[in-house]
């Protein structure tokens, strides 16, 4: 859920997951940026629109990918994130750089495992393994790698989804 902006780095999730074989038989994507409705005006936006519609050709993509425009409703937003929770889905932000973090603390707060850039306010929101996991933004292999181990493990013992589920809603109630 962001802004399709460079610095939020959505085409870069989006190339991660086209490119790792295991996280696409493990989950499907569904990345919430940018308004497919209208055209914008705004180049840079623009031009991550053009990459992301190339990467879902490239990675071909339909079937395994949703790509919804943003959301200005709170309740729909929240809605949003309770569908993903509910189907023991997880969030991921993975910005360059985000000074604060609110969609992670909200993720957080609606009970999903939340994977967030290590470079930011997201570093001091999550502790590593307990209550989320930090990615590298510059390292998308490694990132994916790291849902896919969270899935994997999920997927063997369910517990381990509601351990991480867990964990990041003490923290927010801590913090």
């Amino acid at each position: 859920m962001a802004r399709l902006d460079r610095v939020k780095n959505i085409t870069g999730l989006v190339e991660w997951y086209g490119k790792n074989a295991r996280l696409r038989e493990l989950v499907n994507l569904v990345v919430v940026a940018g308004d497919r409705r209208k055209e914008s005006k705004d180049l840079e936006e623009k031009a991550e629109m053009k990459k992301m519609y190339g990467l879902i050709e490239t990675y071909k993509l339909n079937g395994q990918f949703r790509w919804i425009s943003s959301q200005m409703n709170r309740i729909r937003n929240g809605e949003l994130y309770r569908v993903i929770c509910d189907t023991k889905g997880a969030f991921v932000q993975p910005a360059i750089y985000e000074a604060f973090g609110l969609t992670v603390v909200e993720a957080m707060t609606c009970g999903l495992p939340t994977f967030a850039t290590c470079n930011g306010g997201p570093a001091e929101i999550i502790v590593h393994g307990k209550s989320g996991y930090h990615i590298d933004p510059y390292h998308g292999d490694r990132a994916a790698e790291t849902i896919v181990e969270f899935f994997e493990k999920s997927k063997a013992d369910p517990s381990y989804w509601d351990k991480i589920s867990h964990g990041g809603l003490k923290r927010i109630h801590e913090k």
